[in-house]
C-alpha cells in the first residue's frame, strides 16, 4: 500500500482516494474474519489513537490528506506490528517520519554551506538576520528554476525578504519563479513510509532513545 502511494505521490504529486478505500477494506476484512476479534479489535482501537490526530494536523496544513490516510489504514490494515522487540505505540510510524524528515535538512545545511564556502552569496538582494539565514540554510535553498517546491521569499518594497509564513500542504501553488529561495516540496508519503519500514525491523527510535537514559 505505501509502495504505490509513495510511487505515486513522487510522479503525480497526487494519490487516488481508491487506495485507501481498497486497502481500508481489506484491514477490516482481516480485522472481522480474523481467528479472534476480542483480541483484534482492542489492537485497532488502540492503533486507532492516531486518527483524531492525524486529521487535526492534515487540516492545519502540515501535511496532506492522504497522508494522514495513510496513517489511519495503516492502523487498521497493521496496528502494532513489528519484528522488533522495542517498544512502539500508535504513533510510531509518525514520529520515525518526522525524524526522517530532518535529513532534507541536513543536506539543505551541507548544500549551502558548501555554496558560502565558495564565495557564492545565497543571500544576494536580501536584508536579513543572521538568525533567519540560518533557519532559511536549514529548510530550504536558492534555486535556479525551482521544481516542486515552494517560495519561502517576498518582495517588501524594493528588498528581498525571507518569508517563513506556514503554507498549507495541499493548497500552496509550486513556486514557478526563477532564483528564488524555496523549500523542497518533498512528498510526506516518503517520509511515512520510512517511518513504518523502521517501525517493522528497529521499533520507535525515540522510545530507544528515552529507554537508553532510564
Amino acid at each position: 500500500m505505501l509502495g504505490i502511494a509513495t510511487a505515486s505521490d513522487i510522479k503525480k504529486r497526487e494519490i487516488n482516494d481508491i487506495i485507501w478505500i481498497i486497502f481500508g477494506a481489506i484491514g477490516v476484512a482481516v480485522v472481522l474474519l480474523g481467528t479472534d476479534l476480542s483480541q483484534e479489535l482492542p489492537k485497532v482501537g488502540i492503533a486507532l489513537i492516531i486518527a483524531p490526530f492525524a486529521l487535526v494536523v492534515w487540516r492545519v496544513g502540515l501535511f496532506g490528506g492522504a497522508d494522514a490516510f495513510a496513517l489511519i489504514v495503516l492502523a487498521v490494515l497493521a496496528p502494532g506490528i513489528t519484528m522488533s522487540t522495542n517498544v512502539i505505540t500508535p504513533f510510531t510510524t509518525l514520529t520515525n517520519a518526522v525524524l526522517m524528515s530532518i535529513v532534507p535538512m541536513i543536506i539543505n545545511v551541507a548544500r549551502n554551506a558548501a555554496l558560502l564556502a565558495t564565495k557564492n552569496d545565497i543571500f544576494e538582494g536580501f536584508n536579513e538576520t543572521t538568525k533567519k539565514k540560518i533557519i532559511a540554510m536549514f529548510i530550504g535553498y536558492r534555486a535556479a528554476n525551482p521544481k516542486f517546491s515552494f517560495s519561502i521569499e517576498k518582495k517588501v518594497g524594493n528588498q528581498k525578504k525571507l518569508n517563513f509564513r506556514l503554507q498549507h500542504a495541499e493548497n500552496t501553488a509550486f513556486c514557478q519563479k526563477s532564483d528564488t529561495w524555496v523549500t523542497p516540496g518533498i512528498p510526506y508519503m516518503i517520509f511515512i513510509t520510512a517511518g513504518f519500514v523502521l517501525q517493522l525491523v528497529y521499533g520507535d527510535i525515540i522510545m530507544s532513545v528515552f529507554g537508553a537514559f532510564r
